[in-house]
């Protein structure tokens, strides 16, 4: 007993060991790549070095999210690879331990890194892209465009050479905005009327608002059956609204969605979301269990260029895979929980005959 606990602590301790040197080799590779992106982004600006390196390191580590499966992948290859060729499993097994309790060493840790990444760091990386969002916003040059989903509403603002505009909705019903309040002022932001409609049809840039009562800057009111106004939204660029999931925190995933159901927005990619967060520990486990498979349950002993390949196939492969069946599920071909959960199905189950087998050598 004692000897069995003295391995799997071994194992335990160059696994974490692997899997933090691999996932640092990608922290540095995400940190040099996006600089590059942001000091383009500020070329015609004087804010120095500095800016575009905290930007840097306020966004990689959302970028880490995405790839930390693949960290485990490689990392799993590495590890599996190491005791193999350092015949440390060849050790391990006379000592009685079998090519199965070895797997279920990073088998256990992974699921707990998994946990902890949704839990704790995944929201700790949304906040951190919020931060990023703000700081970049500030530089952006259509700073006069804003539109947000609140509690309170749809809120949109609009800026243009002749006025300023804020517009307030109380949610969206397929192509409408419904309970629509639009401020306008001119270029020095005095008032300069209100338009109070029903509804406002916004499938294109020219709103069309119906039963609008519109009041002037001498507090005269006007009603008016039907109106056009033209902005720059319209009802896709309005869905777009939460096209960056990675602001949202697992922890506020789900009053999310129910805001989006009461604005009458479209909850599929928050559901999705939602369900990957689910399934990321088995995700990762899934990696473990496929990574034994072409390091364990091979006899081969090729070079490490071989698997390098492996690695990256695999990750190309898997990446691929998952971003086929989402949009299945975001396009309604299959249900969204199906989407989510069938490539990690599909890996254990394959993974798992290659796992027996493995057992068996």
């Amino acid at each position: 007993m004692t000897k069995s606990l003295l391995i799997n602590k071994y194992l335990g301790i160059e696994f974490i060991k692997i899997v933090f040197n691999t996932n640092l080799v990608f922290f540095f590779l995400g940190c040099i790549m996006n600089l590059f992106e942001e000091i383009n982004f500020f070329k015609d600006l004087d804010v120095g070095f500095r800016l575009p390196l905290v930007l840097t390191f306020l966004y990689v580590p959302s970028l880490l999210n995405h790839f930390f499966p693949f960290v485990i992948l490689i990392s799993c290859i590495w590890f599996f690879l190491k005791i193999k060729k350092t015949d440390e499993l060849t050790a391990i097994n006379i000592s009685g331990v079998s090519n199965l309790s070895v797997i279920l060493i990073p088998s256990s840790l992974t699921i707990v890194l998994g946990i902890l990444f949704v839990t704790a760091i995944s929201p700790l990386a949304a906040g951190l892209v919020q931060k990023y969002e703000s700081i970049k916003g500030s530089y952006e040059t259509d700073q006069g465009y804003l539109a947000a989903i609140t509690e309170n509403g749809i809120w949109i603002k609009e800026k243009n050479l002749t006025r300023n505009s804020l517009i307030r909705a109380t949610h969206l019903s397929d192509n409408n905005l419904i309970d629509v309040s639009i401020y306008e002022f001119d270029i020095n932001y005095n008032f300069v009327r209100r338009l109070e409609a029903l509804s406002a049809n916004i499938s294109t840039k020219e709103w069309l608002l119906k039963s609008v009562t519109m009041v002037d800057g001498n507090a005269k009111s006007k009603y008016i059956k039907e109106i056009t106004y033209n902005s720059i939204y319209d009802l896709q660029k309005i869905k777009r609204l939460y096209s960056n999931l990675d602001t949202i925190s697992f922890w506020n995933i789900k009053n999310e969605i129910k805001l989006l159901e009461e604005r009458g927005y479209s909850t599929k990619d928050m559901e999705v979301k939602l369900h990957k967060s689910y399934a990321f520990p088995f995700y990762l486990l899934s990696m473990v269990l496929l990574s034994s498979v072409f390091t364990l349950a091979s006899n081969r002993r090729d070079g490490n260029w071989h698997y390098v390949f492996i690695s990256i196939s695999l990750s190309i492969l898997i990446f691929f895979f998952n971003d086929f069946s989402a949009a299945l599920g975001k396009t309604e071909k299959l249900p969204l929980e199906m989407s989510v959960w069938m490539p990690i199905i599909i890996i254990l189950i394959l993974s798992s005959i290659g796992l027996i087998h493995a057992n068996q050598k």
